[in-house]
């Protein structure tokens, strides 16, 4: 699913969806924000991998300790 691109939602609500056509059609806005959308989220998920390589097995072990800590914490 990660290899998958997904292009943002349209929205759902009809006057949205009705000012979103207008602002492409006019050329306000257009489907290159989707792309650039789409480039980013690509980069990003390449950059956690990247820095998990950089990371030493116990630097790993420690950010792993610390998000399971978050998880399970009990809020107030």
């Amino acid at each position: 699913m990660a290899d998958e691109i997904k292009r943002p939602k349209r929205p759902r609500d009809a006057n949205q969806l009705a000012k979103s056509i207008v602002d492409i059609a006019t050329g306000e806005s257009s489907d290159r924000e989707a792309s650039t959308i789409i480039r980013a989220r690509k980069g990003g998920l390449k950059g956690g991998v990247a820095r998990a390589k950089l990371l030493t097995p116990e630097q790993r072990s420690e950010i792993a300790h610390a998000a399971a800590a978050a998880r399970w914490k009990k809020s107030d």
